[in-house]
């Protein structure tokens, strides 16, 4: 009987890794790509014990664990060490990160439109298609713990040995199979996929937060997150195996529950009860724009919130920032700034790009779900009433303009009132507020960009991949000694670093510009293409 429920288990797994072989690719050699180069970079500047030890002094700020974990082998600070203290905890957040969008395209997502109903139609099992899920997310993770380990021990670095490279991997994998199941659970909890994304990433964040504040206050308390016993495996330090171990049996019991769930509820159901709508639609909803906030609502109100506690908490810790990063030469070549303004200055203006970077994801998210309501044939309704193609998709494009200025501000905001308030220097709430409103116009081109996609029906891996190129130019620009030419292709580097340099209108008209052609062009395509394209 149980043999049955995973009937045909192989042909579906191949077919999932048919579907996502590019997406799968991608996301591994990122990480493996990102790893090797900052391992290489770290060796380049700290080839010395001395100056290794310079930076491991800093490290013991409670501000510093908050954000990265704490040091282990603080005392002999090696490259292994340093690369596992400053890199694991954000990269585990980015694996959790792919395992979530991987799981729920595969589960909720593809229940939502139909696909779990065909497939059940066939001679298959019953958890065949959720068990096949979880086959290939936990070979996609083999695969990246297998290949980042080899890869950080083919480095050659003297205190990256086998055992602990393979340990680095190894939490890398753990992570994404954890929640891989987190997700499957969480798909069997709600009833559309936009409510397993939200749960799974809330079940994210709050795993992080409890981590962050363990660290700080209350060691015990990290043992409530799923980060917290991984990045207690210390690799490179005391290399433990037991908190992969105990990581990977929690996570078995987890994705034991979701087969389970999944077996006993009825398809397109879900556990948690959806709240009922109201009978009757309001004036604002009746109209398109307002349909489309509708409809963003939640997401455009969760994204807000959680940049404006970003902002807040990097706010909170800038009053130190010059007796954290004085002596630390990797964050002076982060901010490429000698010279020119305190660290306090240039640690905000760094700031000020990254948040203004994750600002632009929803709003590039606002403009995809185009994509979303063509793939369930809901748009061919709206088009045959008495509006064009223009203006439907202009409609989505000023949603997601004031999706913009929502997250900027609130971003800000949180920067400003935290920053204001701990900041001894004579830098005001408006000096904050401005270091980051100043890039507007660089997300701007990200939409415009997005747009584009839309406009011709495909492509649209291609602007999220773009994002993630200016990420890297932002964060490891200063590092990795990108040259100029490289740089210029991110519109975020032609905004200039408010407070520290005046702002520039010229550069700020330009991008506009940038942005206002792109967005013409999206619309452009859009009235010409086929719909289903």
């Amino acid at each position: 009987m149980g043999s049955q429920l995973f009937l045909q288990i192989g042909k579906l797994s191949r077919l999932i890794l048919r579907r996502d072989r590019v997406r799968i690719l991608a996301w591994i050699f990122s990480f493996v790509l990102i790893s090797l180069i900052t391992v290489v970079a770290f060796d380049d500047l700290y080839s010395s014990q001395d100056e290794r030890q310079e930076i491991a002094a800093t490290m013991e700020n409670p501000a510093i664990t908050a954000l990265i974990g704490k040091g282990y082998g603080l005392d002999h600070y090696t490259v292994g060490a340093m690369m596992a203290h400053q890199m694991l905890a954000m990269t585990l957040l980015i694996v959790g990160i792919m395992s979530i969008l991987l799981v729920v395209r595969h589960t909720r997502s593809d229940e939502e439109e139909g696909r779990v109903e065909l497939i059940r139609s066939l001679p298959t099992g019953r958890l065949a298609n959720i068990g096949a899920t979880l086959w290939m997310m936990t070979l996609t993770n083999i695969a990246l713990a297998l290949i980042t380990g080899v890869g950080l021990y083919a480095l050659g670095i003297e205190s990256m040995d086998l055992n602990g490279s393979l340990l680095y991997g190894a939490a890398l994998g753990v992570t994404g199979i954890f929640f891989a199941a987190v997700t499957a659970l969480c798909a069997q909890l709600t009833e559309t996929s936009k409510g397993v994304i939200g749960l799974s990433f809330l079940i994210l964040g709050v795993s992080y937060l409890v981590r962050a504040v363990g660290d700080v206050t209350n060691e015990t308390l990290s043992w409530f997150s799923p980060f917290g016993w991984v990045l207690e495996s210390q690799v490179y330090v005391n290399d433990y195996w037991w908190p992969i171990v105990m990581t990977l049996v929690v996570a078995i019991v987890i994705a034991g529950v979701a087969l389970y769930l999944n077996a006993i509820r009825d398809l397109g159901a879900g556990f948690i009860p959806t709240k009922g709508g109201k009978r009757h639609a309001s004036r604002f909803s009746q109209h398109h724009i307002g349909l489309t906030l509708r409809l963003q609502k939640t997401s455009i109100i969760s994204w807000a919130v959680v940049l404006f506690i970003f902002g807040a908490t990097y706010g909170s810790v800038l009053g130190d920032t010059e007796a954290y990063f004085a002596e630390i030469e990797l964050m002076k070549e982060v901010m490429q700034q000698p010279g020119v303004g305190s660290m306090t200055l240039q640690f905000v203006t760094m700031i000020a790009a990254i948040m203004a970077i994750f600002s632009t994801i929803p709003v590039m998210m606002s403009v995809f779900k185009v994509k979303k309501e063509e793939k369930q044939n809901r748009i061919e309704h709206v088009l045959a009433t008495a509006i064009s193609r223009p203006k439907f998709l202009g409609h989505y494009l000023l949603v997601a303009l004031i999706t913009s200025l929502i997250m900027f501000v609130s971003g800000a905001l949180g920067l400003s009132i935290a920053g204001a308030n701990v900041i001894e220097e004579s830098v005001s709430f408006s000096d904050l507020f401005n270091a980051i409103i100043v890039y507007l116009p660089a997300s701007w081109v990200l939409l415009g960009l997005a747009l584009v996609f839309v406009g011709l029906g495909r492509f649209n891996g291609l602007a999220w991949l773009y994002l993630g190129f200016t990420f890297v130019i932002i964060y490891f620009g200063g590092i990795l000694k990108f040259p100029d030419w490289v740089k210029n292709l991110s519109p975020y580097e032609h905004i200039t670093s408010v407070p520290i340099d005046d702002f520039s209108i010229v550069s700020t008209f330009v991008i506009t510009l940038v942005a206002i052609g792109l967005m013409v062009l999206g619309l452009y395509f859009y009235r010409r293409r086929d719909i289903k394209g």
